[in-house]
């Protein structure tokens, strides 16, 4: 049974107060960054951290984080810029590469913390729950913004697209999978995950550590999600780069985890390792 003929998607991207447009892609980046700094000071004071280090460290994190973002885009697709350097800087429209913006952001925070003599793993723990949390927030921008859908789909949970949207082969096609809600949806359990259920499965990982967790788990959702998306990429020997991405990142991630466990294999731990889920 179908409860669901279709989900429609939003007929405007932004809202005018006054002279003021403001771009509902991002106030949504906007909202999700707020969350993640809420629930990450809450953690990391919870290890003991000093209130407002996290605050501090968004105002690295931020522009460091959507630099990294755009560049990656930019790089990555810059056949769609080629002729219209202009453009690069126009982020409103949508166009931010996670990767970029993770690299980006990392280093923005560990500017901060090393400046601040901060505990570095203990924010890693911290913010592992708080940035998929975040993410999904953030995602809703793609949704009115009607962009990084997947390929065409009569699910009853089909995303309805505009004509002017729709890639040029699939100008016929109506409703497609609404990539941007699956990813909301694995980023929302994948933090779940993270405080509940892998602190008792990884039970020798070092504090900071489930950060990794956390790179592991949105990488191998964002590869079955690239799978199903239709827009144009940049292709390398037959396969979107974000697929060779993914598959670089999860290699990463797990040779990190398997390296700790293997060097540690007893769970040996400083009482500064013993942190709260």
């Amino acid at each position: 049974m179908s409860m669901i003929a279709a989900i429609p998607s939003p007929s405007f991207n932004s809202i005018s107060l006054g002279p003021i447009n403001l771009r509902l892609y991002g106030l949504a980046i906007a909202a999700g960054v707020l969350v993640a700094v809420w629930i990450a000071e809450r953690r990391y004071q919870a290890l003991g951290g000093e209130a407002g280090v996290v605050q501090r460290m968004a105002g690295w994190v931020i522009p460091s984080g959507i630099v990294g973002a755009r560049l990656y885009h930019v790089l990555t697709d810059f056949d769609r810029f080629d002729g219209n350097l202009a453009a690069i800087p126009q982020v409103w429209k949508g166009g931010l590469g996670i990767w970029g913006g993770v690299i980006g952001g990392t280093i923005g925070a560990l500017i901060l913390l090393k400046k601040e003599g901060e505990d570095i793993p203990g924010m890693f723990h911290a913010t592992a729950a708080a940035i998929p949390i975040g993410q999904a927030i953030g995602r809703l921008g793609n949704w009115f913004n009607q962009e990084l859908f997947g390929r065409p789909s009569e699910l009853p949970w089909a995303l309805e697209i505009e004509l002017s949207h729709r890639p040029e082969r699939y100008l016929n096609s109506a409703t497609f999978h609404p990539t941007f809600l699956y990813e909301a949806i694995w980023n929302l359990c994948l933090a779940a995950f993270i405080v509940f259920i892998a602190p008792k499965m990884f039970t020798t990982l070092r504090t900071g550590y489930m950060w990794v967790i956390y790179v592991l788990g949105y990488t191998i959702g964002r590869l079955w999600i690239e799978l199903l998306r239709s827009d144009d990429a940049t292709e390398i020997f037959g396969f979107r780069i974000n697929i060779w991405t993914c598959l670089i990142v999860i290699s990463i991630s797990c040779g990190t985890i398997i390296y700790q466990v293997r060097k540690d294999p007893k769970g040996h731990r400083n009482s500064s390792d013993v942190v709260p889920h």
